[in-house]
């Protein structure tokens, strides 16, 4: 993976429900299913807000350089939850595990590889892909981290995943400071070329199975614009709102109070897409 602000990379964080400042570094808050899950092995390391517990090989010391790397990831997943709280309020606590290795994440996670993905969610942990992550640059790692941790304060229940995937990019972004073309520049080249997409991306566009990861990233800048254009038009409040009322309600019925349906949706969509982009 080149070292880019990538949509090929999934990250998904715990919230520790745990009030007060933040804890002192002999007082583990780790829940136990992580506390035990490497025992006498587990390196933590505590920003303001978040915990970040790495796997520490066997006979290996933790060098400067893992330190500082540890200390970094909690000031990111810090920042990651400031940002998630300016749009849906609320204040988190996020954990971020750090494995040895691609293939004991997705040993974790349950699953035989994890081509592709800088970081996974399984229940309700955060199992970053360390090779995979520590390619992607500053700016990447923050829009990484904020995007799953949107998913977790939001939550996906209910939703068509355009609408769930479209969202967590849009927090992911809003504070980036990145140019619509620069975040969304495999969909700009397809939009210059005059191939606007056709329909809000579905599930198959998501599938990140290696295949296709051009059309991976595609999906979710799609999505992204989706969800960018309804807060445009109508307020970023609004945009809350639809999303909470989805859930709800169904996404129809959320669309309809703004006076959209899906089809009339993505035709403004592709007019926003080809505005933005071309």
């Amino acid at each position: 993976m080149s070292e880019q602000v990538s949509r090929r990379a999934v990250v998904a964080v715990l919230l520790l429900l745990v009030p007060g400042a933040a804890p002192l570094p002999d007082l583990p808050v780790l829940p136990p299913e992580i506390r035990d899950l490497w025992p006498g092995r587990t390196v933590v390391s505590r920003g303001r807000h978040s915990v970040v517990a790495l796997h520490k090989p066997a006979g290996h010391e933790p060098a400067g350089h893992d330190s500082a790397g540890l200390a970094d990831l909690a000031r990111r997943a810090d920042t990651a939850g400031l940002r998630v709280s300016a749009v849906l309020g609320g204040r988190v606590r996020p954990l971020v595990v750090v494995p040895e290795s691609a293939r004991e994440a997705a040993a974790l996670a349950g699953v035989d590889r994890l081509d592709g993905l800088a970081a996974v969610a399984d229940r309700g942990r955060v199992i970053v892909v360390p090779e995979l992550f520590a390619t992607l640059n500053p700016t990447g790692k923050d829009v990484v981290l904020t995007h799953e941790l949107t998913h977790v304060v939001a939550g996906t229940e209910g939703l068509p995943v355009w609408l769930y995937e479209g969202f967590a990019d849009y927090v992911a972004y809003r504070d980036a400071g990145l140019p619509v073309a620069t975040a969304a520049a495999e969909l700009a080249v397809e939009a210059r070329a005059g191939r606007l997409p056709s329909a809000l991306p579905g599930p198959a566009a998501f599938a990140a199975d290696g295949s296709d990861p051009v059309r991976l990233a595609r999906a979710y800048q799609e999505a992204w614009l989706a969800c960018r254009f309804l807060a445009d038009r109508f307020g970023e409040g609004t945009l809350v709102r639809l999303y909470r009322a989805a859930q709800r309600a169904g996404v129809d019925r959320a669309l309809a109070s703004l006076g959209l349906s899906v089809a009339t949706l993505t035709a403004r969509w592709r007019e926003y897409v080809r505005d933005q982009l071309v």
